[in-house]
Formats: structure tokens, C-alpha cells, sequence
């Protein structure tokens, strides 16, 4: 330790320019190193999603879910959790793996199994893989809203144009649509005209799939497309195009149908033939109007600021909050230093010290944040937290080097020793180089238990500790080499104290008349104690019901929107686009915009009856009577479950929305009512167990459903069975005939009435 000090204060001049040009280098190159607001905390994971509209609830756990969970993903390497749902129209499973488990590894390993995917009901479209995702995945979301543009064109122009110039956006993992209107060509039939003109509906259903080069309807001979071929000539052979004749309503409706009479109709005289949009699974509500939504969603461990770079959001961008983060902790940063500065010049009372304090405190932070850069580290909240906290070993371990210098020069020339400053100095952090060493690994290791807390709390103790650890390091370096190298370089040639410090004179005189006064007075020290004693046990409990995880003051709010079960989709939009105008209102609010239900591939997995809401303030707003004012505003809708958070918040509790009771007693079954009957009776006996406080019982929200059973000694005077009687409901559903390819003919039959 001795021949690291002596090597420090001999080649002084070139510690002195190495720590200048670490400075140097950090300056530079720390404004491009990633910045995000949270680290990534959520455990691997996949999710694979299975389109199937149409099919209710119970179907598509039936048809769909209960399959791919049990007969593909069962048995998975790796894997730890499987968490499915099962809404109207979609199926989304949820495969969490063992911490430490390879990302890539396990999409193999989940891709494997999904090939097998073939052998599942015909009922919807093939599973989706979705992208991987950050914990925090949400970069921005565009809204798109025009007065010259139909809704359907925009939406033509978000897929075809925007989504893919945003997909090619490097750290972009997926850009989903919300309020998309796909242009179809559709027959809409009028069961009264058909049975005027002779007409059934499979008849129209036939000869519209015919009159494609391709149908998806398995029993028209569409579904076979034959092939143009070629021709041979005497000197070349020629490739054969079809051209489809169809572009437009009105040529599909041209298209011609034979009746049971054999006369040959028109599509348009026996239904009408429009140009319009599928039914949706979700809408979008820009300021109070419809619109289309754009939500963009980044890969884990991508830059944020990249990412967001060259796109512009008007409803809710994650950047904006990580520049007002930078931008207050700048603030912050310069009014810190200053104070440190004045404290420092008023306990020293000597430029010299001040410099060699500020150089060695701010070298060791910024060397600490540089090493961090270079091990490819994302900044973060908990990365500031940790260098926050080791902070205060930084300034002691500066001030505490600095005046044992100081004590060391003084004492020398005091006694006459004839020794050299560089001896002296070297004595002096000789002494004590050992022990620090020592004291820093104690420092460093009291908080690893922190790194096996396990879930969430472990993924934010994680960068917290690392920061920490750095900075500590970096500091017991600096002190070893660089604080004695500028001690010799500032201090060799001046007196170590060439006057007594005002500070001190101040602590001599109170501590002189202090402690004899509170030494006649045991009473009053004990009583002191006593004080202390009792703070530090009521707030003990205080502080146990604060969140250890971050929450700061993130100026773009979440509300969370949801009706009863069973409302439909017009009626969520009217409410939210009224509710969404109040909000936009509010002094303080910059933009506002909503998405209801879901979209393709999206990380929403509800029905229509739900949705979010997203509120930007302004940067000049005030904080909580703004957000008083929202919840004001949420208050007038009773019958509107609302809860507002903000998006890395509500992450947060999405991931840990796993059982974290106790005791979890699971009931399966098919029959909904018996399950629910067999839960209550399974609580009343849990609750008569010694030990057991308030056992509750979680029942999934059940929707209201139509359900036709077929009455078979009826169906079989007509010659019918289920099957007859289910594809014949399938065809007569608007919500079964929609695709997501524009342009295509396709039915959307209004209901008929059964009897």
C-alpha cells in the first residue's frame, strides 16, 4: 500500500492529467449513454395470442386456450409460471421463465412447441408469437386525426405507411393500431330481399367467394385458386395474369347470381354492396373526436432517446419525462454543488482545500458514472439512487483524507522535522491506507443480502447496489492516488493552517459552554433519549407502509376505464369522448387521448367494455391540484370504475400481479355456477380454521352471452343438426366476416331472427 502512495505522489503531475482527461472523456461521452426511467424488472417472458372473433369467452378458453396450455406448452424447459386469458374474440397466454433464463433461449424453446399449432380447431387465425417487450415498453403513442380524411383512409395510411417507417426504427419492437378500420368491400343482405327474389344466403355466400381469385371460405371453390400457367409461341413462352375485375362496390356489385327459378340477378338487387370497415375490437378517442391511435413499443434494454428521436407524439411520449428528470436533476446537481461549495469555503477557510475537496469529490462521482457507462449500464432512477446514497461516503472520505493531510504538514513543521512533504504525506495515508481497504469491503458488502430479495424488489436492489459498489470503489481509488497527489502539488510550498478557522472558534465556544451545563443535568439527557427513542418507534410503522420502489412525479397520467361487463363499444365511446373533453379542459392539462378495447398483437388483453385513458400535463402545471382536478372530473362517473397511476406504476403492479397471499386454494372446472358454489363453500370452511383472517373468494367477471342450444327431436323434423345450426348462426353474424386485408369482398349479413 505504501509503494501504490509513493508512486502516487512521485509521478503526482501525471495522476493529476490522467484524473483531468477521465474528466475529460466523461464530459464527452455521458451524454450519449442510454437513459431510462426504471431498469428492466420484469422476469422473462412470452406471450402468445390467438385471434378468434366471434368465439365467446367459454369458447375460446374451450377451443382454444385450454389446447395450447395443456398440449403444447405443458412440460416447458425453463419454465416457472403460466398465466392464461381467455376474452371474447382472443386468447392470450402468458409463459413467465426462471430468472436467469435466456430470452432467446426460451422463444426457441416456445417456438418449437407453437409449430405444432396446426392441429388446433380450425375456429381462428394461427397463434402470434408476440415481440419481446420492456418492462416499461410503451415509448409513445401517436395520435392520427384529420377533418378531410375518413377514418378508414387514415387508417389505410397508419398500416401501409406509418407502422412500417416506425418498425424500422432500430430498438422499435412492435407498433400496434388502435381505432384501425380496415377497407373492405362488403354485402350486407336483407333477408327480406332475398326471400322476394328467390335468394338464400348461401347462395350469396357462394357466389361472392367465386367471384375471387381466392376465398378463405373452405367450401366455395375459391378456395382453390388455379394457376394462370403459361403459353408456349414459336420463339417464346408467355406467363398468364389475371387481372381482377373488382376494385370497387360498385363492380362487386355488378357480379350476377342465379335463383332457385333459374333467373339470373344482380348482387345489388338482392343486397347492398358498400365499402366499409370491419366491426371493431377497440377504438381510439383523440381530444374529444375519434381517431387512430399508434402505440410504439421498444425491445428490452433499448435507448429510449433513440428511439424516440425523429417521432412526434401528441398523447403520451416516455421521453418527455426522462428530459424533465434530467432537466430538474441538473437543476438540483448546480444548486447542490453550490451549497457544497459554500459549506466547504466556511469549514475550511482555505482555497486550497476547497479544491483539492471539490476536485477529489466530483472525480470520484464522475469516475464512478463513467465506469458505469463503460460496463454498457442503462441510467436510471435506481442507478441515481445508488451513486445518491454513496454520496455521503464520497464527501467523508475527501474531507477525511484532506484533513489528515492537512493535520500531518501542520505537525511537521510545528515539531521541526526535517522531512520532506512527500515523506510526510506519505506517512499520513500510509497509515491509514490498510484499514481503508478494509473499511470499504465491509461498506460495499452490507448491502448484498439486498440482491436475493427475489421478484421485483430484487430487480431494482440489483443497479441500486451496482451504482453504489461503483462509486464507493472509485472513491477509495481517488483517495489512494489522486487526493495525496494533489495534496503535495497544492500544499508543499504553503502553511497547512495559517490561521485559526472561524468554524472552529465557533465549535470550541459552544462545546466549552455546553457540555459542563449538560453534565450537572443527567435528567435532561436521558429524557432526550427517551424522545428519540419514541419518534423512531412511531415512525418505524410509517415507513413500513411506503413502497420501497420509486415514484416520482411523471407528468403523463394513466387512467385506468372500465364500465360494467356488457357494454357495448358505441356506448364506451360516447361516454369516454365526453369524459375526455372535461379532462382536456382542466387548467393544467396539455393533451388528452383514450384507447378503448383491444388491438391486434397489443399488450391489452380486455374487452370493449374497457380502457385507458392518457393525460399529459404541461410542465407549468401544478402537480397534485391537477391531478385533484382529474379525480374531480373521474368523480362525476359513478358508474365508471377509474383509477389513476402513472404507466411505469401500473407495470410495476401488472408484474407483480401474481398470487401474493399466503394461502392460494385454486378450483377447476367447467361449470362456472358450480365453481362459484363450491368456492363460497370452500371459504366458509377456510374461515373456520384457527388462524385464518377474512379468506376471500376471486371470481372472474362473467358478460352477458347468448346462448342457443339446438333442440335435436325439433332440428331432425327439418333434416338439421348442431353443426347445420352453428355455421348457419356463423354466417348471420356481423362480427365472424371481417379481415384485415383491405379490399376484399367480404359478407357482413345482418342479424336474422331464429326460431
Amino acid at each position: 500500500m505504501r509503494r501504490l502512495l509513493e508512486l502516487s505522489l512521485n509521478f503526482r503531475v501525471l495522476v493529476a492529467g490522467v484524473a483531468a482527461t477521465v474528466l475529460v472523456l466523461a464530459v464527452v461521452q455521458l451524454p450519449s449513454a442510454p437513459v431510462d426511467e426504471l431498469p428492466e424488472f420484469a422476469p422473462p417472458q412470452v406471450e402468445i395470442q390467438t385471434e378468434a372473433l366471434g368465439l365467446s369467452a367459454q369458447e375460446v378458453e374451450q377451443l382454444i386456450t385450454v389446447p395450447i396450455e395443456h398440449d403444447l406448452l405443458n412440460g416447458l424447459a425453463w419454465l416457472d409460471q403460466i398465466r392464461s386469458e381467455s376474452t371474447p374474440g382472443l386468447s392470450s397466454i402468458v409463459l413467465i421463465f426462471q430468472p436467469g433464463t435466456d430470452p432467446l433461449k426460451a422463444r426457441q424453446a416456445v417456438q418449437e412447441r407453437m409449430s405444432q399449432a396446426f392441429a388446433l380447431p380450425p375456429v381462428g387465425s394461427p397463434p402470434v408469437i408476440v415481440p419481446p417487450r420492456a418492462s416499461t415498453s410503451r415509448v409513445m403513442m401517436v395520435g392520427l386525426s384529420a377533418t378531410d380524411i375518413s377514418l378508414i383512409d387514415l387508417s389505410v395510411l397508419a398500416r401501409w405507411k406509418i407502422k412500417p417507417r416506425l418498425m424500422a426504427v432500430p430498438g422499435v419492437a412492435n407498433v400496434t393500431i388502435w381505432g384501425q378500420r380496415d377497407k373492405q368491400l362488403q354485402v350486407q343482405v336483407d333477408p327480406a330481399r332475398l326471400h322476394e327474389n328467390g335468394v338464400t344466403l348461401t347462395d350469396v355466400i357462394s357466389t361472392t367467394g367465386n367471384a375471387l381469385w381466392a376465398s378463405p371460405l373452405s367450401f366455395v371453390e375459391a378456395s382453390s385458386p388455379g394457376t394462370g400457367g403459361f403459353v408456349d409461341m414459336a420463339n417464346q413462352r408467355l406467363s398468364i395474369q389475371h387481372v381482377l375485375p373488382i376494385a370497387n362496390a360498385e363492380s362487386l356489385a355488378s357480379v350476377t347470381i342465379v335463383d332457385d327459378a333459374g333467373r339470373t340477378l344482380r348482387l345489388s338487387q338482392v343486397a347492398t354492396v358498400v365499402e366499409d370497415h370491419q366491426p371493431l375490437i377497440g377504438d381510439a378517442v383523440l381530444s374529444g373526436g375519434p381517431g387512430v391511435m399508434l402505440v410504439v413499443e421498444k425491445f428490452p434494454g433499448a435507448n429510449t432517446k433513440e428511439v424516440t428521436s425523429g417521432v412526434k407524439a401528441d398523447v403520451y411520449q416516455a421521453q418527455s419525462f426522462i428530459d424533465t428528470v434530467l432537466r430538474n436533476l441538473a437543476i438540483w446537481a448546480l444548486v447542490g454543488g453550490l451549497l457544497l461549495l459554500v459549506v466547504l469555503s466556511v469549514a475550511l477557510f482555505s482555497w486550497r482545500l476547497v479544491a483539492i475537496a471539490l476536485a477529489t469529490i466530483l472525480l470520484s462521482l464522475i469516475t464512478a458514472t463513467y465506469v458505469l457507462y463503460l460496463l454498457g449500464t442503462q441510467f436510471n432512477l435506481m442507478i441515481l439512487a445508488g451513486l445518491a446514497v454513496a454520496l455521503g461516503l464520497v464527501i467523508d472520505d475527501a474531507l477525511v483524507d484532506l484533513e489528515r493531510y492537512r493535520r500531518a504538514l501542520r505537525d511537521a513543521r510545528a515539531t521541526g522535522k526535517d522531512a520532506s512533504p512527500l515523506d510526510v504525506l506519505a506517512g499520513a495515508a500510509s497509515a491509514v491506507g490498510t484499514p481503508r481497504v478494509f473499511a470499504t469491503v465491509i461498506v460495499v458488502v452490507a448491502p448484498l443480502p439486498l440482491l436475493f430479495l427475489g421478484g421485483v424488489a430484487e430487480a431494482f436492489s440489483k443497479p441500486a447496489i451496482l451504482s453504489y459498489v461503483v462509486a464507493v470503489a472509485a472513491s477509495t481509488a481517488v483517495a489512494l492516488t489522486v487526493a495525496p497527489a494533489l495534496a503535495l502539488l497544492l500544499l508543499r510550498n504553503h502553511e497547512a493552517e495559517p490561521r485559526r478557522r472561524p468554524l472552529d472558534r465557533l465549535a470550541g465556544r459552544l462545546f466549552d459552554r455546553s457540555v459542563p451545563w449538560l453534565a450537572g443535568r443527567p435528567l435532561l439527557a436521558i429524557g432526550a433519549v427517551a424522545i428519540l427513542a419514541a419518534a423512531a418507534l412511531v415512525a418505524v410503522p410509517n415507513i413500513s407502509q411506503q413502497s420501497l420502489l420509486p415514484s416520482p412525479q411523471d407528468g403523463s397520467l394513466l387512467i385506468h376505464w372500465q364500465a360494467e361487463t356488457g357494454t357495448s363499444l358505441p356506448e364506451m365511446t360516447r361516454i369516454t369522448t365526453q369524459a375526455t373533453r372535461q379532462l382536456a379542459a382542466i387548467r393544467g392539462v396539455r393533451a388528452v387521448g383514450a384507447h378503448l378495447g383491444r388491438a391486434i398483437t397489443s399488450d391489452q388483453v380486455v374487452n370493449v367494455n374497457s380502457g385507458e385513458i392518457w393525460v399529459t400535463l404541461k410542465d407549468s402545471a401544478d402537480y397534485q391540484s391537477t391531478l385533484k382536478a382529474i379525480q374531480g372530473v373521474l368523480a362525476n362517473y359513478p358508474k365508471m370504475a377509474s383509477h389513476v397511476v402513472t404507466y411505469p406504476q401500473d407495470r410495476v403492479r401488472e408484474v407483480q400481479s401474481g398470487a401474493t397471499d399466503a394461502l392460494v386454494v385454486r378450483v377447476y372446472g367447467s361449470d362456472m355456477d358450480l365453481l362459484q358454489q363450491k368456492a363460497e363453500e370452500l371459504q366458509r370452511r377456510i374461515a373456520k380454521v384457527p388462524g385464518v383472517v377474512d379468506p376471500k373468494v376471486q371470481v372472474q367477471a362473467r358478460q352477458p352471452t347468448l346462448q342457443v342450444e339446438v333442440n335435436l327431436a325439433a332440428a331432425q323434423k327439418y333434416g338439421l343438426n348442431a353443426g347445420d345450426v352453428r355455421r348457419t348462426m356463423r354466417s348471420r353474424r356481423c362480427s365472424t366476416w371481417w379481415s384485415r386485408a383491405p379490399r376484399r369482398p367480404l359478407l357482413r349479413p345482418r342479424p336474422l331472427p331464429i326460431s
